[in-house]
């Protein structure tokens, strides 16, 4: 029996499991999650999650924030560099396979049950049709899978990176008033980063109220955008301003994941991933989605019918690293 090592490596947090080769990804025999931005590096990160465990990792899949080239990559929202074979040879691990963390999330959608999602909108799936995946957390990652004839084949992108192309004339606007500052892509308004810059642009351009409460809990805070999301969710309250900051971005994430579908021939569905998605189920199952979703001109009658569903489950990422190296593991034997 061998013992292999899965993690959903992002910039905010860093979920990791052990498991054994008889009882699969289904029973991971240790698991935990620590803050990624503690650490100086991965490599003292897996020493805090593994120097205690009395056990020899033969093999590892890291399911990583950023493009993977030659099994390193460079975290796209953290100054850490992954080198796999640096890994296999700190840690005395026979292999180390590294992977896009949107190739992972893609890698678990056949293992997902009714349990782990929400349908937004249901369409008529094409069996064995190209599935997309767009996951808002602190960046926006994007991947797809192909149907190969004997499964699923997940494939990277950096589909986040593509530029932002507004619908109407707010959106112009948002554009107009982040273009001075940087590149504006999908990420730069769809993500843990992105919420803080439509935010701004209310607050600024469109002259939204900031209420003292709010302002006085920014002011607190690193990170702007669970108060973002807090400040919508909170019924007693009622936050105008972080009401249409969230609704501004829910359409713009409609755009991101319509986008996808044409360009990908997502007709076996979309499937929202990431961290944010699940804590804005709310504004996300209003009408405003699914019309910008299906608002794609001649394509329209197409993206009606692919459906769209939430990943509810928070450790799809890790599931999906455990199931492709258990996948490689297959091949071998």
């Amino acid at each position: 029996m061998s013992y292999y090592l899965a993690a959903d490596v992002g910039g905010t947090k860093t979920d990791l499991a052990v498991f054994d080769t008889k009882s699969g990804y289904a029973r991971p025999l240790y698991e935990a999650t620590l803050p990624s931005r503690q650490y100086a590096s991965f490599s003292e990160l897996l020493h805090q999650f593994l120097d205690d465990k009395r056990i020899t990792i033969q093999y590892a899949c890291f399911g990583v924030a950023g493009p993977v080239l030659a099994n390193k990559v460079q975290l796209t929202n953290l100054a850490w560099e992954i080198d796999g074979l640096e890994i296999e040879t700190e840690f005395m691990i026979k292999k180390v396979i590294i992977i896009n963390d949107l190739v992972a999330i893609a890698s678990a959608i056949p293992s997902l049950t009714a349990s782990d999602l929400v349908v937004l909108k249901q369409g008529r799936a094409v069996q064995q049709g190209t599935l997309g995946i767009v996951a808002p957390g602190t960046g926006l990652g994007v991947s797809y899978s192909v149907w190969t004839g004997e499964g699923y084949q997940p494939c990277a992108s950096e589909g986040g990176h593509a530029g932002f192309s507004p619908r109407n004339q707010i959106e112009l606007e948002l554009l107009g008033f982040l273009f001075t500052d940087q590149h504006v892509s999908f990420e730069s308004l769809c993500s843990g980063m992105g919420l803080p810059n439509i935010y701004r642009f209310l607050v600024t351009e469109k002259h939204f109220s900031e209420q003292v409460w709010l302002a006085d809990a920014l002011s607190r805070r690193s990170d702007p955008s669970p108060v973002i999301v807090q400040g919508a969710l909170d019924s007693e309250k009622e936050c105008a301003l972080c009401q249409e900051t969230v609704r501004l971005f829910v359409k713009i994430l409609a755009e991101a994941c319509s986008n996808l579908a044409v360009t990908v021939l997502a007709r076996g569905g979309i499937y929202l991933g990431g961290g944010i998605a699940p804590r804005i189920l709310a504004f996300l199952q209003e009408e405003a989605f699914v019309s910008r979703f299906e608002a794609r001109g001649k394509m329209s009658g197409l993206v009606r019918n692919i459906p769209v569903a939430v990943i509810m489950n928070p450790k799809a990422a890790l599931t999906g690293a455990a199931v492709y190296i258990e996948s490689k593991l297959r091949t071998e034997d």
